[in-house]
């Protein structure tokens, strides 16, 4: 699931986001051949500068090696990096900063806007986060739900009233928005999705009643649930 509209990229983008795709939909193994230049020139109609540029981009985000010589040719690097979030498994371009460490860094920063906005919500951040929680639970795909659990919890960072973590908090949602390329639910997603649905309403009454015991106990079943990466010891969650 690209992350901008295919006409707003140009034909390297295009390509570079379609091969991106098909690693993804296909799981390639690191190591497999993708055939050589000349071979994907001709499976997406481009001309050799493009496909230069293509492979510039693959290359850069570490998804591909090109070995020259005979038995070379353009060869699957690594795999995107990917993080699962609750129900949904996420995927992202290679931007040189690890997503799990946004992740990480993004659950710490929730934990302390969170404590304070418990205490200076006001009844407009508190209508926010219930306009953002109504998108979660009618969210059609997995992108819309994940873009509305960030609007959510903008909503609580801007409701703490402590601008500087709340732009540190922007950054990182930017930067998760700006590089998901593909978002998809688990098959059987729905108990998981609907309890993390409700561990967010039960978040959002907790601020709004300003129950401090209870949004502590909240916040870290929410921790529990919330990621768990390919390799899970490195999951913020589990962090040993």
């Amino acid at each position: 699931m690209p992350s901008r509209a295919g006409a707003q990229l140009s034909r390297a983008q295009q390509v570079a986001a379609a091969i991106e795709n098909e690693l993804l939909a296909a799981r390639t193994p690191v190591g497999t051949s993708l055939g050589r230049r000349t071979d994907l020139m001709e499976r997406h109609k481009v001309s050799p500068t493009v496909m230069n540029e293509v492979l510039r981009i693959l290359r850069d985000r570490g998804l591909v090696v090109v070995k020259p010589g005979p038995g070379g040719g353009v060869f699957v690097a690594s795999q995107p990096p990917q993080v699962r979030l609750g129900a949904l498994d996420l995927w992202f371009s290679g931007t040189g900063t690890d997503p799990l460490d946004l992740f990480e860094a993004r659950t710490h920063l929730e934990d302390v806007l969170a404590s304070v906005a418990v205490d200076r919500a006001g009844p407009t951040d508190v209508r926010d986060m219930e306009w953002a929680l109504e998108e979660m639970r009618g969210a059609a795909d997995a992108r819309a739900y994940l873009d509305a659990n960030l609007r959510l919890h903008l909503a609580i960072a801007r409701a703490a009233r402590i601008p500087v973590l709340t732009g540190m908090y922007e950054a990182i949602a930017a930067i998760i928005q700006g590089t998901l390329t593909r978002a998809e639910l688990l098959p059987g997603h729905e108990e998981i999705y609907s309890g993390n649905v409700d561990v967010h309403a039960e978040i959002v009454a907790a601020i709004r009643d300003r129950n401090r015991e209870a949004l502590t106990k909240l916040m870290t079943l929410h921790r529990q649930d919330l990621v768990r990466a390919v390799d899970a010891s490195r999951s913020p969650a589990d962090p040993d």
